[in-house]
């Protein structure tokens, strides 16, 4: 109560605060208009609740919102458009529906079975093969859906090796590796983590641009790939490994395949279904193409709905609707269906305008390199304050887009950095669920993921700077 009541305090604090001086740029007169102060004092009392956790992440957007018109800063029916009216909504609710039909599936433990026969007897290469099917799986679920899946098999290799909670550095590096992997993959395609389409959905609203799955992939994708070796190396360099033995022999691998079973038809069909959708995700602008602009609907959000819908089909899988309606989160749906409608009104009353002059304007000065770099950075700090990622996604985006419009370079340079950086969380084991779960084992500390977590930072910024200036840049995604 408490806390909540401070957010309120600060909320109404700044709303009386006096409307500060016009800012005078080489492109104009910048000011902070009425409207634009009320929506900036919604916005920090909502960020305060997010960060302090006081009501819950979805009910603190929705607050917001009502706040906003209460206010007289926005229309109720205006924002309810931007936000639940949003086509990204219908992709969140596909990639759910996907997550849980491939979770309830054999799929994902007859992968990891297979590479864990293959590499089980080297302790190095389990790290990296975590790493790596870990990143490779959440490039199309949930990372957490990723990390609950591979902690029981790293708990149970480590109990294999009787390596001891908080004294084996094995144990350690596996299960950060059940956190860094998923967290890495997340953001190699828009099915991967939320803000992923939240930055595609700013991106066409507030600046126009229209970047599709490819397009994210052609910059996620290799960033991706250059994350898993720094953080195999970073891993290994700051936890040597122990000597290990490991006893799991080939009767035991056989076993666990025996237990799994022949292929059954409601893995096919799922395997099918989620095949047909990445094919159409990636070539829906080769498909407008192809037929003159008549099949122009294969969008991200059309696509996920539309094959989710597959899976519901009698006697092709096992997926029931209610099954599937329990695991959707519907707070984390309507966190960013509020969350879109926020990030507009603070856009369109010249807030965030405003804001970004303030506290960023001197990044133009900056080589478009250095730009990505400290967008990465920035946002990679202001991470660790959340425990969503896409809160992070809503506070930063429609900023650094008003930025780029004010200072006249690309918001592609830095909206797609912000939003990849978004659900990059390798710094503190609260900064997101993903982290939580493999933290619950008992295997390492806070301290212990904190430590590489400053390495991996450093190296993920590395990482999507270097893909975003040349693999955006060749592809033309991005202009220097």
């Amino acid at each position: 109560m408490i806390l909540f009541l401070a957010a309120l305090a600060v909320m109404t604090v700044v709303m009386l605060l006096p409307l500060p001086p016009k800012i005078v740029t080489d492109n104009g007169v910048i000011a902070l208009t009425a409207a634009g102060k009320t929506s900036l004092a919604v916005l920090v009392m909502v960020v305060i609740l997010w960060v302090t956790e006081a009501i819950p992440f979805p009910i603190a957007g929705l607050l917001g919102m009502v706040t906003l018109v209460v206010s007289g800063a926005a229309e109720f029916n205006a924002l309810v458009k931007e936000g639940f009216g949003n086509n990204i909504i219908m992709f969140f609710i596909g990639v759910m529906i996907f997550s849980t039909a491939i979770t309830e599936t054999n799929l994902m433990k007859r992968l990891t079975t297979a590479m864990l026969r293959r590499f089980g007897h080297q302790p190095k290469m389990i790290i990296l093969m975590f790493l790596s099917v870990g990143a490779f799986i959440s490039a199309w679920i949930t990372d957490m859906a990723v990390a609950a899946m591979l902690l029981p098999i790293g708990v149970s290799i480590l109990k294999d090796a009787k390596a001891e909670p908080m004294k084996s550095n094995f144990g350690r590096v596996l299960m950060i590796s059940c956190a860094w992997g998923p967290l890495i993959g997340g953001i190699a395609t828009p099915a991967g983590c939320g803000p992923n389409p939240l930055t595609m959905a700013f991106l066409k609203d507030l600046a126009g641009i229209h970047f599709t799955f490819i397009d994210w992939m052609i910059v996620g994708f290799p960033a991706a790939i250059l994350m898993i070796p720094f953080a195999w190396g970073i891993l290994l360099l700051f936890f040597p490994l122990e000597k290990i033995n490991l006893t799991m022999a080939d009767e035991e691998f056989r076993k666990r395949s025996e237990e799994l079973g022949k292929f059954k038809r409601d893995e096919l069909f799922t395997l099918l279904i989620s095949a047909l959708t990445v094919a159409l995700w990636i070539c829906e602008p080769f498909i407008a193409k192809w037929t003159g602009g008549k099949v122009n609907y294969l969008g991200i959000s059309f696509v996920a709905i539309g094959c989710a819908c597959l899976f519901f089909i009698p006697g092709l899988t096992n997926l029931t609707w209610k099954k599937a309606e329990a695991e959707i989160s519907w707070g984390g749906i309507v966190l960013i269906a509020s969350g879109l409608a926020l990030g507009m009104a603070v856009y369109h009353t010249g807030a965030a305008a405003w804001l970004a002059q303030v506290c960023f304007s001197k990044i133009g000065l900056l080589h478009p390199l250095l730009i990505i770099f400290v967008v990465v950075l920035g946002v990679s700090i202001i991470k660790a304050m959340f425990s969503s990622n896409t809160a992070t996604g809503i506070i930063m985006v429609p900023l650094l887009i008003a930025l780029a419009k004010n200072i006249h370079i690309d918001p592609v340079l830095v909206a797609i950095p912000a939003g990849t950086t978004a659900s990059l969380a390798f710094l503190l084991v609260t900064s997101t669920p993903t982290n939580v779960i493999p933290y619950s084992s008992g295997y390492f500390s806070i301290k212990d993921m904190a430590k590489a977590g400053v390495a991996m930072t450093l190296a993920a910024c590395v990482c999507v700077t270097i893909s975003v200036a040349v693999f955006g840049r060749l592809a033309g995604l991005v202009k220097f």
